[in-house]
């Protein structure tokens, strides 16, 4: 019976021919033999040019006395020779030292590419004393340029372990900038401090490298969704994500270009900026941002943006104490209750233009859109109402105040009548 012809689904993938692989045994061990002889020479060469091309970095020694970079070097170029004379599936990179490494440019503050670039140096190193032993041993060349890539391959093993190194003590780094940034910013917020607090920011400001500004402004944002990434509001401003409206502090907030960097990482979020204030004093300015957010929620300040409470002021003050002012309302308008609401409101209206402007009619006229003869009227009917109060200095400052807080609360406007 014929034999069935190979589909391409049946078909064997084709052998990829090695010329390592196609070397004489004897000139292989040879080629091991000398290599793993010389790899402690090799090792310490590598060190040496390593520590020629970088001065500064740390050289962390073993138990033994023995510097760690020169172990895990050594051990790296055993096992990559060992490999060569197996031949067996790939080299296995050491397990723990190259994840040290890594891991130790990250805690020192230093980039990956530094780590990259040594490793790349110790493979120069390495294939440059390999090819003299392969002349030696008479490896033919196609054999020698194979080697090239294995030596590759195993160098990203090696940079796979570092990166892994590094990727922990990054995170571990940031969980602990936090940590620490959160316990300077509960007390830098508190509003009652034990002991000297003084000494305490400075110790903890001190910690994530944080300059203590003299004044701060504290912001409250509210979240544009829950899962929400943090702001990019940079190195300085201390942000903290963990309460339902994230807190920040800014330091010196009035300093050149501040403003706007906070305006662009900011892009998209909503809350408010407290006054600024001396360090000391941060609590205070949280307190103000704190009102003006639950002001936002009421929709009696505007939503959408990050607003400044500095920019406002009359709303916060008179919209605050919302009690008090309702109270001081009841009282100075009391005048007004027998008139109807409509015809109340544009008395209301009317005697607030006044008390702002303090002009004659064509000015109230002017300010509310209406015919100074109609304004005459009004201002007759509130001389009625109020009598000698309106010759009151500190009448006329209370029935203003009451006025202003519920034009902030949409009860009074100055469309035209």
């Amino acid at each position: 019976m014929a034999a069935t012809p190979a589909t391409p689904e049946t078909a064997s993938p084709p052998v990829t021919r090695s010329a390592w692989r196609d070397v004489p045994r004897f000139q292989v061990r040879r080629f091991a033999e000398l290599a793993m002889a010389d790899a402690p020479a090799l090792a310490e060469e590598i060190l040496r040019e390593i520590r020629r091309e970088y001065p500064h970095l740390p050289l962390v020694l073993d138990e033994s006395g023995e510097p760690m970079a020169l172990v895990g070097i050594r051990r790296a170029i055993e096992v990559f020779v060992q490999h060569l004379e197996t031949s067996e599936g790939r080299p296995t990179v050491p397990p723990g030292v190259f994840q040290d490494f890594g891991r130790g440019e990250g805690l020192g503050g230093r980039s990956l590419d530094s780590l990259q670039a040594i490793y790349r140096m110790g493979v120069r190193l390495a294939w440059r004393r390999f090819a003299e032993i392969g002349q030696r041993v008479d490896i033919p060349p196609p054999a020698m340029y194979e080697l090239v890539d294995a030596g590759y391959e195993y160098l990203d093993g090696l940079v796979d372990q570092s990166v892994r190194g590094y990727a922990e003590a990054a995170a571990r780094q940031a969980g602990e900038r936090l940590r620490l940034q959160r316990r300077l910013m509960e007390l830098l917020l508190a509003e009652h401090h034990r002991g000297d607090p003084a000494d305490a920011l400075t110790e903890r400001a001190a910690r994530i490298g944080w300059p203590l500004p003299e004044k701060v402004a504290v912001g409250v944002l509210l979240r544009p969704a829950r899962e929400a990434m943090a702001p990019a509001v940079g190195q300085g401003v201390l942000l903290d994500m963990e309460y339902e409206q994230p807190r920040m502090v800014v330091p010196e907030p009035d300093a050149g270009g501040r403003p706007e960097l906070l305006h662009r990482a900011l892009a998209g979020w909503s809350g408010a900026i407290g006054p600024p204030v001396p360090l000391a004093d941060a609590a205070k300015s949280l307190r103000w941002a704190e009102a003006a957010v639950r002001l936002m929620e009421r929709r009696l300040l505007p939503a959408g943006d990050v607003l400044y409470c500095t920019e406002h002021t009359e709303a916060l003050v008179l919209l605050q104490p919302e009690e008090l002012i309702d109270d001081l309302a009841v009282r100075c308008l009391a005048p007004l209750r027998h008139c109807g609401p409509t015809h109340g409101r544009r008395l209301a209206e009317t005697l607030l233009a006044w008390l702002e402007t303090r002009g004659g009619a064509p000015e109230v006229a002017a300010r509310l859109g209406v015919h100074p003869q109609t304004v005459r009227y009004r201002l007759r009917q509130i001389r009625e109402l109020w009598g000698d109060e309106m010759d009151d200095p500190d009448r006329r400052f209370e029935l203003e105040l009451v006025l202003r807080a519920q034009r902030l609360r949409g009860a009074l406007g100055e469309s035209p009548r």
